[in-house]
């Protein structure tokens, strides 16, 4: 699910930047309206289509990854005899390891879908306000146009078939020229582009440029409107252009409908003072099909990788030299070793060829008579077979060659219990470890009837035993799988801390909630200091605690607001805070001047457009005393500084609101 997420990214990430470099400045505003739309419906179904397998540059990826097999021996960069772990204990790593690397992508998927989820639910709340303010608002039917008078200073806009205006707020001509922007929006369908980008950014919230995406889109819906009207013969240019300087609003309206936008003032009407692009410079647009097909070939899978991925099956019957079939991962059953001897045991590395090798540990007692001194033979033997020896010891040192022999019988003991190991080199694995019938037995009398034999290998390593699974039984988890039993116990998930996470209030106490909850380090404590410090929210979920913890929300964070006075702070607003780095050292600062109590939302836009405690100071030294937080938001993003109301000042524009120098700036920015 991540690749196909962040290859949808990369590949709107990559049209914008071809839209920005060649289309947005040409007037071909409906041509361009198609790209935006089909370049967002491209990238998520790109990913999903096959490719032949001679146009992928990923085919000898695909056919190296073929030939592997799934057998955990593991390997060391030199021959030298060193103290090494036993191969229970590097299995154990090795799957502790990729379980960590298993629960951070689950970790990073919980976190992606919590995002979507809260995205989801705004775009579904603006949907239902704004159809409740058709609904519910007395309107005037103009054929298929419905005008919803509104009151208050805000901007007009529509959605679907809805105008909503303030008639009181414009002048005749002016209010004649919104309806007619506005029902151009309507006749063209522009909702469906903004309904489909606001889609795109559900799934695709964490990315920049998909933001930045919605917005070219509305800036260029904006311009194939501004075309639209100035091609009316009842609509002047220049009337036109100041009728948006005048309906121009710095408030922030719902994403969902088309608006008037103070930021884009500036760009449209330079777009409608631009010249029209020449027919000959269409031919940018065909550069948009070598690059997606670009994608395709670095990125996509190739069509016959599937079949490939069953070669393995039929690599017995294959011509291959006896080498290359009995080598897998680093361990042969022929080859050389060496050896220490320490106490009881003896730490043992296999090697064939330069770089293949592998190690385990032994107890000295497994072996008879080890050759001291002189060259000899001598056996180790398993359920899985038998390992010969040939070789001799000197002092705690020791080296020869060996050679692995199955034991079949082994093999059609584990047939019988559904288990299919038919390869020597597996069953050597399995002597490896210590595979026993009597621990395949065990399993399936606890109700594991599919044992699949790589499952078997970790557990046998981890030593997951029976007394191991009553207790978690016994703990109340009943349902949970082989697979399950890895983590949890390489996790060291026992009796005590499933008692410690269910006695802390955590509700839904499962396999899998235990196991993301002690991979991020969670414990009852944490669980508990996280029921304290949310008391109150009704937003309040169980798996909100490993995103606080991904995110390090602790009780003192949480503490640390509530001194100042934010006591119902939701989950989601204490994940926003932080992911933003907004502190109770920055709220401070604008207490100091003077403004305490500030809604959330706005302390979102003031850090998202690094307005600090300094810059209200500043404003406050050019005389305007009494300014609201909304409308230092909106000044500074619009570029309206104090540096440039000192500018305007020193030209002789002395207004005493805060507002006019913004209407200024956006005049003045167009020139």
């Amino acid at each position: 699910m991540i690749p196909y997420i962040l290859y949808t990214a990369l590949i709107l990430s990559a049209c914008l930047f071809f839209y920005k470099l060649l289309l947005q400045k040409e007037t071909f505003f409906h041509l361009n309206r198609f790209v935006l739309l089909g370049c967002m419906i491209v990238a998520f179904t790109l990913p999903l289509l096959p490719i032949p397998q001679e146009l992928s540059f990923r085919k000898e990826n695909a056919v190296t990854n073929t030939v592997s097999a799934k057998i955990p021996v593991h390997t060391k960069p030199t021959a030298e005899v060193k103290k090494s772990a036993p191969v229970q204990e590097v299995l154990v790593e090795e799957t502790k390891q990729n379980f960590n690397i298993d629960m951070l992508m689950q970790g990073v998927m919980y976190l992606y879908w919590f995002g979507v989820m809260i995205f989801a639910f705004n775009f579904l709340m603006q949907a239902v306000i704004l159809l409740y303010r058709a609904r519910s608002s007395s309107a005037i039917q103009d054929g298929k146009f419905r005008i919803i008078e509104i009151n208050g200073d805000k901007a007009p806009c529509s959605f679907v078939n809805n105008i909503f205006i303030n008639p009181e707020k414009y002048e005749w001509e002016t209010y004649n020229q919104i309806l007619l922007h506005e029902k151009i929006h309507i006749e063209q369908k522009h909702t469906v582009d903004l309904l489909l980008a606001e889609l795109v950014l559900i799934f695709q919230w964490f990315n920049p440029f998909a933001w930045q995406w919605r917005k070219a889109l509305e800036t260029n819906l904006e311009f194939l409107t501004d075309d639209k009207m100035l091609q009316q013969n009842t609509v002047e240019k220049q009337s036109y252009q100041f009728s948006l300087l005048k309906v121009a609003a710095p408030q922030f309206p719902l994403s969902l409908t088309t608006n008037y936008n103070q930021s884009l003032i500036k760009k449209r009407i330079i777009m409608m003072n631009s010249k029209k692009s020449n027919v000959h410079t269409t031919w940018k647009y065909f550069f948009l099909v070598p690059l997606l097909v670009l994608f395709a070939c670095l990125f996509n899978q190739p069509a016959a990788q599937s079949q490939t991925l069953s070669s393995n099956d039929k690599s017995e019957k294959s011509n291959e030299p006896k080498e290359q079939a009995n080598t897998q991962n680093g361990m042969d059953t022929e080859g050389s070793w060496f050896a220490t001897i320490e106490e009881n045991t003896v730490n043992m590395q296999f090697k064939n060829g330069e770089k293949s090798n592998s190690s385990s540990t032994f107890q000295l007692s497994e072996f008879n008579n080890l050759p001291r001194d002189k060259q000899g033979e001598f056996t180790l033997t398993r359920e899985a077979g038998t390992m010969h020896f040939t070789g001799k010891f000197e002092g705690k040192n020791g080296m020869g060659t060996y050679k692995f022999v199955a034991n079949k019988n082994f093999s059609k003991e584990l047939a019988e219990q559904g288990v299919t190991v038919a390869k020597d080199i597996d069953l050597m694995v399995f002597f490896m470890v210590n595979v026993k019938t009597s621990y395949v037995k065990m399993l399936k009398k606890k109700g594991y009837s599919d044992i699949d034999k790589d499952d078997l290998i970790p557990l046998a390593a981890l030593d997951v035993n029976e007394d191991y699974i009553n207790s978690i039984k016994q703990a109340g988890i009943k349902d949970f799988d082989l697979e399950d039993l890895i983590p949890l116990k390489s996790l060291n998930i026992d009796a005590a801390f499933i008692e410690e996470i269910r006695n802390s209030g955590y509700k839904n106490v499962t396999a899998d909630n235990l196991i993301a909850l002690k991979s991020q380090n969670i414990n009852g404590k944490y669980i508990s200091d996280f029921r304290n410090s949310s008391k109150g929210n009704t937003d309040n979920d169980d798996e909100d605690i490993v995103a606080f913890k991904s995110l390090d929300i602790d009780k003192e964070f949480v503490d640390s607001f509530k001194e100042l006075g934010y006591n119902d702070l939701s989950n989601g607003d204490l994940m926003a805070l932080k992911s933003l780095n907004i502190t109770p050292k920055y709220i401070l600062e604008f207490e100091k001047t003077g403004y305490k109590n500030i809604s959330t939302d706005n302390l979102f836009a003031l850090k998202s457009l690094n307005i600090t405690g300094d810059l209200i100071k500043q404003y406050k030294d050019l005389g305007f005393n009494d300014l609201d937080l909304e409308d230092v938001i909106g000044a500074k993003a619009i570029g309206a500084t104090p540096a440039f109301v000192k500018s305007m000042k020193e030209k002789g524009h002395n207004f005493k609101n805060l507002e006019k120098y913004v209407e200024l700036k956006a005049i003045v920015g167009i020139n």
